[in-house]
């Protein structure tokens, strides 16, 4: 059966005009004119979705949510749950990339892998990164290269902490080979290889970083750096870094429209700007001291909340903030069939009300996720209710 969707203003996430899309399978066949009555009589199943007064973008990509929970900080009782599908399909999340976080004593990555395969048969697109926050870092062949290498799922390294207690304070020789593992796992195997730093709330900001790009031959598009928005010395350190041909992530809050306005406003290269929700990761609080004072569940819904408050609230286009969640996302993790609305990509499919953005349809890999508003497809041990 093939799938046309008619009528909406097409995000690609530039926008394109009000044309139709074919869906064929798991891809997009066709952006355009398409004859109905001649599928039709041809004798082609042809379900017609009528996106009048929406708009149509790519699905998102979120490229850092914790699969199997993560924290733990405050004990063993603080432990994060395990993502469920309808989490990140109702935020409109098409695809999305599996981290480790604190602990790599208690959590695996077998099972983290174990979880990124589970949510793919359920419907979506998913991958992982090796490690965790330390260096060394726990891996499943023994090595980063090997990992990246020989485990399709694995695009990279990550998430290594810099810049926190949390850390295991590794020096920049220790971090240089990390970083040049995963490089040469990915150019092995034609894949990212980047490695995605953990920022802390440290005094020494994005220093490693700028250390590994000037004193080593490592490329800056190996790095991709997240939680750039803990204040505004490390956004500007973001900015410079984002300007040497780095990958930076905001990781989305309540203040992320003011922070996209403030990079864009001081020169940050937008075009290696990505924002990620940091999905069912603790949220840890501690005072001046390092004491544990209070903690939290990041939501994935946050990505989507916030993609709606940049642009109804502090005025943004469509199309400014769109590539943060799309294109942007896909060129740094080497994913050239996510991300937009091209022919022979991935039909992973939102359609928004025009006047709200809210989510009226996902498309998945070309399934029907939500219709209408409605969830069709859920993980395995939760419930549809109708």
């Amino acid at each position: 059966m093939l799938t046309l969707i008619k009528n909406g203003e097409i995000y690609a996430p530039e926008y394109i005009g009000k044309k139709s899309i074919l869906i064929a399978g798991r891809e997009i066949m066709k952006i355009g004119d398409v004859d109905e009555i001649s599928l039709g009589m041809a004798g082609i199943e042809l379900e017609v979705i009528d996106a009048e007064g929406a708009l149509i973008t790519p699905g998102f990509i979120d490229p850092h949510v914790h699969f199997i929970g993560g924290g733990g900080e405050g004990g063993f009782a603080t432990r994060t749950p395990e993502i469920q599908l309808s989490d990140m399909i109702s935020g409109g999340i098409t695809t999305a990339v599996g981290v480790l976080g604190t602990d790599g004593t208690t959590r695996h990555m077998t099972s983290l892998l174990a979880k990124a395969f589970a949510l793919e048969e359920e419907g979506i697109t998913t991958f992982i990164y090796t490690g965790n926050y330390h260096v060394p870092t726990p891996t499943i062949t023994s090595t980063v290269k090997d990992d990246i290498i020989l485990i399709n799922k694995i695009l990279g390294a990550g998430e290594i902490a810099i810049s926190d207690s949390r850390s295991a304070q590794p020096t920049i020789d220790e971090l240089a080979k990390l970083v040049a593992e995963a490089r040469i796992g990915g150019l092995l195997s034609g894949k990212a290889g980047v490695t995605h730093f953990h920022v802390g709330p440290g005094k020494g900001y994005l220093s490693p970083l700028h250390k590994l790009l000037k004193d080593y031959e490592i490329p800056p598009s190996n790095i991709y750096a997240t939680h750039i928005t803990r204040s505004r010395e490390l956004m500007d350190d973001a900015i410079a870094l984002s300007n040497d041909g780095a990958f930076v992530d905001i990781t989305a809050d309540d203040s992320t429209g003011k922070w996209i306005s403030y990079f864009k406003e001081n020169g940050g290269c937008m075009g290696q700007l990505t924002i990620s929700s940091d999905g069912n990761g603790s949220l840890p609080k501690f005072d001046k001291d390092g004491d544990l004072i209070g903690f939290g569940v990041a939501s994935t819904q946050t990505l989507y909340r916030q993609f709606v408050s940049s642009i109804l609230e502090y005025g943004m286009k469509v199309e400014e903030v769109l590539p943060l969640i799309t294109t942007n996302t896909s060129r740094v993790l080497h994913l050239p069939q996510k991300g937009s609305i091209q022919v022979k990509a991935d039909a992973d499919i939102l359609i928004l009300d025009r006047e709200t953005l809210g989510i009226r349809d996902v498309f998945a890999k070309g399934q029907r996720m939500i219709a209408d508003t409605q969830l069709e497809v859920v993980g395995a041990f939760e419930t549809l209710e109708k």
